[in-house]
């Protein structure tokens, strides 16, 4: 059955801390009501979903003219190497539009993906790291 793809799609905590811990995306999940926060804050949500099943999302900030900061790629550790996350980050990539630069902060241990689907890396940023 093919994947298909939903924008802004209702999206549970429940359905997306399963994915997340399905994926191997470190988030927390054991705090629904954050999660619950992550969505509702999210302005570009891009699903992902075999049949009714969640099995990728793309959870983006933006102001669709400028910046995008994709905060959440994650895919079904059984869906993984089919093309999924790819098409996740360019359905992203065409609702912000060609105005608009995407950012992400990976994982080290997502460090090789990203170049794969072309991003391209930046030395030139900071953060405050999150205390909790």
């Amino acid at each position: 059955m093919p994947i298909h793809y939903r924008t802004n799609a209702g999206l549970s905590a429940e359905a997306l801390a399963e994915l997340f811990d399905k994926s191997g995306i470190r988030r927390p999940t054991g705090d629904l009501k954050r999660i619950q926060h992550m969505i509702d804050h999210a302005n570009l949500t891009i699903t992902a979903w075999d049949d009714d099943k969640l099995v990728g999302v793309a959870r983006a900030l933006t102001d669709f003219v400028w910046c995008c900061y994709l905060s959440d790629l994650a895919v079904d550790q059984d869906y993984q190497h089919q093309g999924i996350g790819r098409a996740l980050v360019d359905q992203v990539h065409a609702a912000i539009g060609e105005e608009s630069l995407l950012v992400l902060l990976s994982a080290p241990e997502a460090m090789e993906y990203y170049p794969k689907i072309g991003l391209q890396p930046v030395t030139t940023g900071w953060m405050i790291k999150r205390t909790k």
